[in-house]
């Protein structure tokens, strides 16, 4: 599933995984993304990869860290409001 030949760097792959499944609400908002043990097992990356995915997915407003719960999926905030 993961070209590790290809130009895009695994964490960025696995990052546009996680996001596509977000899109098309097979994780919906408050919902846990998958942890780290269960993507280490589905893609077969090291963990400080998956971390940087996840990292991703935090810098663009996706996904939170709940403290000992885990990454969850932020709510979505209607940002297209028309007057």
């Amino acid at each position: 599933m993961i070209d590790r030949e290809g130009p895009i760097p695994p964490y960025q792959q696995i990052a546009t995984v996680i996001r596509d499944r977000i899109a098309a609400g097979e994780i919906p908002p408050g919902r846990r993304i998958p942890s780290l043990v269960e993507m280490e097992a589905e893609f077969g990356v090291a963990r400080d990869t998956l971390r940087k995915a996840v990292q991703v997915l935090k810098d663009e407003g996706l996904v939170e860290t709940v403290q000992g719960m885990g990454v969850y999926v932020k709510a979505r905030i209607a940002t297209d409001v028309t007057e």
